[in-house]
């Protein structure tokens, strides 16, 4: 059984040695460090265990839903044309004085349930962007081409199938009843696109993604891209000064180095530093625009984690934003380092927070183990080893210390 036991061994080892290792650079994280867990399970070892196995749970289930399309909501975009994306702004309801309900009233914090589900596209775009990300992962980690295969008829239905793409714009986004048919924050509908982007890298490099549909997709892309820096609302997005710029920013910048856009790119990073964090950080670290909302905690939160994207980005192309700090001071380190005490449970969290507070403070700690493994903090990642059951999230394989 010794012998039995040195042989199994041995042959896997010459089958790990001989297979061939896949370069990715990757856009929003490190497949250097990403290859080490795959490399890590492959061998036994237990640290990532669960949370892949919870992955591959999530994935099986990605095999029988979908797959999803604009086609597929109730009502129709005041285009007349179902391709169009369709949503409504959450936090806007009926006003109860008015008979017709109509303009609505803004509620901040509150989501409106008729905003969600299947009158519009917000539902079906989510379970894209997360079933995408789950199957390129699940597919990374494993080789289970089956993923891969599931992944691209989600690609084909959505971007390139005529009969049930979306078109390359969000004009509809985040309509208001009896105010707009769609406004430029609609756009971080969209934020999750940095979800999309690794998947599309994976399945490229392992050529899953042929040639023909590569093209059609980056063609979509490309027109969506334009729509994004010369439409209405994609030039008041920019000119967002909260979340929505710096989330803005990371669409367009991720969305530019995926097609090989690399000088618009950094030309774009350079001026995050001026644009987005000198005037969306106090000297303190704090983020005002965010700590006035409802939600404080998980504003600030989602903020930063746009910071971290950028940041991450920025490193790739020679621009420094992790490290850069105005003169007096602003910096995405002093707006984590003003969230640091509360993550570590040193400091109870005083701005008003709708909703269950603990869980913004586990959401909270995900980006100080983005931040820490991205930028080798060791007191970041002292906190991201307290996040509680990291089984659960996706990012203790894509963000690993």
């Amino acid at each position: 059984m010794k012998i039995y036991s040195l042989l199994s061994i041995f042959l896997i080892t010459i089958f790990l040695s001989c297979q061939k290792k896949v370069q990715i650079n990757g856009i929003y994280v490190d497949f250097d460090k990403i290859e080490k867990v795959k490399n890590d399970l492959k061998k036994g070892e237990q640290q990532y265990t669960r949370a892949f196995n919870i992955l591959i749970q999530k994935a099986e289930s990605a095999l029988n839903e979908g797959p999803f399309s604009v086609m597929d909501k109730k009502r129709t975009p005041p285009s007349g044309d179902k391709h169009d994306y369709l949503s409504m702004g959450p936090y806007w309801w009926p006003d109860p004085e008015k008979t017709d309900g109509l303009p609505y009233i803004r509620r901040d914090g509150e989501v409106n349930p008729e905003t969600r589900g299947d009158n519009v596209d917000r539902t079906s775009a989510a379970k894209l962007f997360s079933n995408i990300e789950i199957l390129g992962w699940a597919f990374y980690f494993s080789d289970e081409k089956k993923y891969a295969e599931k992944a691209i008829q989600l690609i084909e239905i959505w971007f390139i199938n005529p009969e049930t793409l979306m078109n390359p714009n969000l004009e509809y986004a985040q309509g208001i009843p009896g105010r707009t048919e769609g406004r430029g924050i609609g756009i971080i509908d969209w934020s999750g696109i940095n979800r999309l982007i690794s998947p599309f890298q994976i399945l490229e490099a392992t050529g899953y993604l042929k040639d023909e549909t590569k093209i059609q997709l980056y063609n979509w892309f490309e027109a969506y891209h334009n729509w994004l820096v010369a439409s209405k609302n994609g030039i008041d997005e920019d000119d967002y000064f909260n979340n929505h710029g710096t989330w803005y920013d990371v669409q367009v910048v991720g969305i530019e180095l995926m097609l090989g856009k690399t000088e618009l790119a950094k030309t774009r990073l350079e001026k995050v530093k001026d644009k987005r964090i000198a005037p969306q950080v106090e000297p303190d670290g704090s983020q005002p625009h965010e700590l006035a909302r409802t939600k404080s905690l998980g504003y600030s939160t989602m903020n930063l984690r746009g910071f971290i994207h950028l940041a991450k980005m920025g490193e790739k192309n020679d621009i420094d934003l992790w490290n850069f700090e105005t003169r007096d001071g602003r910096s995405i380190k002093k707006a984590l380092n003003f969230l640091l005490p509360v993550a570590q449970s040193k400091n109870k969290w005083t701005y008003q927070q709708l909703g269950h507070l603990d869980d913004a403070i586990e959401t909270l700690k995900i980006n100080f183990q983005m931040a820490g493994s991205l930028f080798n903090e060791p007191d970041y990642i002292t906190v991201a080893k307290s996040i509680k059951n990291p089984e659960n999230n996706i990012e203790t394989l894509l963000y690993p210390f």
